[in-house]
Order: C-alpha cells, then sequence, then structure tokens
C-alpha cells in the first residue's frame, strides 16, 4: 500500500507517494530526479549512493525511503550556495581527486559528514573516514590529501 512520504531534501520540503519497500536511493532519483547519488552495487557496499540524513553518512540504496519521515537528507546537490561550490567539492576538482566521477558523489558526502565531526583530522582519520567509499579508478590518495586541504582552510571554511 502506497503512502506519502514527506521529508526535507537540500532544503526543500518534499512529498512524494512511495510504496513501502522502495529504498531512498530510488526516491532520490527516480521521484525526486537528484541524480548525484549512484546506484554502485545496490547492497551497501560501494558508497557511490552515499547522502546525509540529519548529518550522518548513510548509504542511500540500502535504507528504506520510509525510513526518513519528517528528516533532513543532504546530497552534493544541496553542498553549493548558488554558483559557488562547497570547499570539499573545491579541493577534489582542483587536486583532481575524481576520475571518472562515479565514486565523487559518495565520497563528498562521506568527507562532508567526517568533517562536520571532526574538523581538524589526521591522515589515518581520513583514511578510516574515506573506507566505506569505493572507487575503481584511483589509489584514493588524492582524495585523502583533498580531505586534509579542507581541513587546513585551504579552500575556504566549512
Amino acid at each position: 500500500m502506497s503512502q506519502v512520504l514527506k521529508f526535507t531534501c537540500n532544503n526543500e520540503v518534499v512529498e512524494v507517494l512511495i510504496d513501502p519497500e522502495v529504498t531512498l536511493l530510488d526516491v532520490l532519483r527516480d521521484k525526486l530526479g537528484v541524480m548525484s547519488p549512484k546506484c554502485g552495487c545496490n547492497h551497501g557496499d560501494c558508497g557511490a549512493c552515499t547522502v546525509m540524513v540529519d548529518g550522518v553518512a548513510v548509504k542511500s540504496c540500502i535504507m528504506l525511503a520510509a525510513t526518513v519521515e519528517g528528516k533532513n537528507i543532504l546530497t552534493v546537490e544541496g553542498l553549493s550556495k548558488g554558483q559557488e561550490l562547497h570547499p570539499i567539492q573545491k579541493a577534489f576538482i582542483e587536486l583532481g581527486a575524481p576520475q571518472c566521477g562515479h565514486c565523487t558523489p559518495g565520497m563528498v558526502m562521506a568527507a562532508k559528514s567526517f568533517l562536520d565531526k571532526n574538523p581538524n583530522p589526521t591522515y589515518e582519520e581520513v583514511k578510516e573516514a574515506l573506507a566505506g567509499n569505493l572507487c575503481r579508478c584511483t589509489g584514493y590518495t588524492k582524495y585523502v590529501d583533498a580531505v586534509m586541504e579542507v581541513a587546513k582552510g585551504t579552500f575556504g571554511n566549512l
């Protein structure tokens, strides 16, 4: 039986009609047209679908949409302020972290959630924070370096 789901997505209150078994990823992409979270594995293993729910990074491909009733969802689309990119986005671009781009939105959101909790991390802490996000193109070093530069304030204030 379908139900109405109401939550905030990227600072906009939305209402969608969903079936009980639909995932948050499906609602974001298919109902709301939010395309940054990707379906990489559909099992919560790769992190390409990572978004933030009430400030916590989650794998949206394994989260039932009904569980976000009344919650605040943030995706890459909600990070920038107009044309001004978020410092994490700037750092990833400037330091050449992404290659194919499939994993990048999940990496951005994992980094954002992590830095919100730990604005002065060590290199090892950043590596651990990004460990749940898989990338088939790179050795992760540029992603970790970019997050470290964001923590230093090189690309602006969080």
